[in-house]
């Protein structure tokens, strides 16, 4: 499998510990890391490629309007240029995580081996260990469904909402053991900060419109790029009997971010969130392909009846086709 690895900063201290932290995980791997400035503001050790908006005007002209700037979304442009170059495997990292010490050197094989793997069909529950019961079938106990994304996890510092980090201002994660399937029906709360995901995902791996156009207005709601992304791409992969994947092996995140300013960031998402994940949970589709259902998500979603700022729907549902339309 070849790997690229894609990372949003703003800030050139980070950039460069985390191309130091990760230098004996990374070999191997394409390294993409796409600064959130109209140009790059300074450079980076040979090795990794450096991107900024100006790049993305000039690779995706009129389309550039479809990545969200002055948030960490802005890595979708990073996606796309990791499935146009190629990769089997994109795998994205905040620029405040890192190996933790004892897993140095593993991560990049642990990564493509969880995206290798065939979970098993989660269609019938067992009523015992060791032995399938009586009543079993046979055709479940041997099926299998490829995993397209595994959600890697952290420790430290965990990633939670405003509100329940100023309530739980200590709560720290040991590191992750085990990973396992995301069961099929279920959603859950995907965090980009550890995401890894096989190139066949990429139409549906978009971040979706939070923080600021192109034009450097706002769209209205912050922080749950990622979150309504994983709502979009699990929802595909139930229908296509693919498997997601949670866990191990995860990363150290050195850094929590302000929870008031998080809080406040959040609020005008929170209401719409409740209301929009049964709305695609329930979604019905009759696609055969990732880039067919996202885009049956994508009408779904441009109609959607959530509140939401003047526009904002309609526009995050052509912003989801024009992404789709990337990939062919």
């Amino acid at each position: 499998m070849s790997t690229a690895v894609v990372v949003p900063t703003i800030r050139e201290d980070c950039a460069r510990r985390f191309l130091h932290e990760w230098k004996d995980d990374l070999d191997g791997a394409r390294v993409i890391v796409v600064e959130d400035n109209p140009e790059r503001t300074f450079s980076l050790p040979a090795g990794c490629e450096h991107y900024a908006w100006d790049d993305i005007e000039r690779d995706l002209g009129d389309l550039a309007r479809i990545i969200p700037r002055r948030t960490s979304a802005v890595r979708s442009y990073g996606f796309w240029l990791a499935y146009h170059g190629g990769a089997d495997v994109i795998w994205t990292l905040d620029d405040d995580c890192y190996p933790e010490d004892a897993r140095r050197g593993t991560y990049l094989a642990r990564i493509e081996g969880n995206l290798a793997w065939a979970a098993p069909s989660d269609a019938w529950w067992s009523t015992i260990g060791g032995l399938h019961p009586r009543g079993f079938p046979y055709g479940v106990r041997e099926a299998k469904r490829p995993v397209m994304i595994h959600h890697g996890l952290w420790s430290q510092v965990p990633d939670l909402d405003g509100v329940t980090q100023l309530a739980n201002p200590d709560f720290r994660l040991p590191p992750a053991r085990e990973r396992g399937p995301v069961p099929t029906g279920a959603m859950f709360p995907m965090c980009v900060m550890n995401l890894a995901f096989r190139r066949e995902m990429t139409p549906a791996m978009y971040m979706l419109l939070m923080g600021q156009d192109d034009a450097g207005d706002r769209f209205g709601f912050d922080r749950f790029d990622d979150i309504w992304a994983g709502l979009l791409a699990k929802r595909i992969c139930d229908h296509l009997g693919y498997a997601v994947t949670s866990g191990s092996p995860s990363v150290r995140h050195s850094r929590a971010s302000d929870p008031r300013r998080n809080a406040e960031l959040e609020a005008p998402g929170m209401a719409a969130h409740e209301r929009l994940w049964p709305l695609i949970a329930s979604a019905r589709l009759e696609g055969e392909s990732v880039a067919e259902c996202y885009r049956e998500l994508a009408g779904v979603v441009g109609a959607c009846a959530v509140p939401a700022p003047p526009g904002y729907w309609r526009r995050l549902g052509s912003a989801m086709l024009d992404w789709a339309s990337l990939f062919g």
